[in-house]
């Protein structure tokens, strides 16, 4: 789900209170504004591509590739809704921030376990 926080890590280094955004594409390895593209999903589920571009205010083509990167992710889900006069429509809705929260938890705790290991295992050989 969440890909290698460490990529980013020095933006969050960086500043001594990161914001919000600023940890959440750290440690999902998102940009920001598909982090915002999350949060403006938040109060609005249900919502169609154009409907998010025009809260936005980006493109349609730019909010489709969020949107495809947070599914991949596991924090919104995408579900296809009926047209009356025939053909569909997809719908997004976001994970809930507590649902989200946890996942963010969950990564950063494996992620340091991770560099835990690295640091105990290292035998002061240096790497070629």
């Amino acid at each position: 789900m969440a890909t290698d926080p460490g990529h980013r890590l020095d933006e969050l280094i960086e500043q001594a209170d990161p914001p919000f955004v600023k940890v959440m594409s750290c440690v999902f390895g998102i940009e920001d504004h598909e982090t915002r593209a999350y949060l403006v999903l938040l109060d609005r589920p249900g919502s169609t591509v154009g409907e998010l571009a025009t809260a936005l205010e980006r493109d349609r083509s730019t909010v489709n590739r969020s949107l495809s990167t947070l599914c991949d992710r596991g924090l919104i889900e995408r579900d296809r809704r009926l047209l009356e006069g025939g053909g569909y429509v997809y719908q997004y809705t976001a994970l809930s921030l507590t649902e989200a929260k946890a996942l963010l938890h969950d990564a950063l705790d494996a992620w340091t376990a991770t560099v835990h290991g690295v640091i105990d295992d290292f035998d002061g050989e240096r790497d070629p």
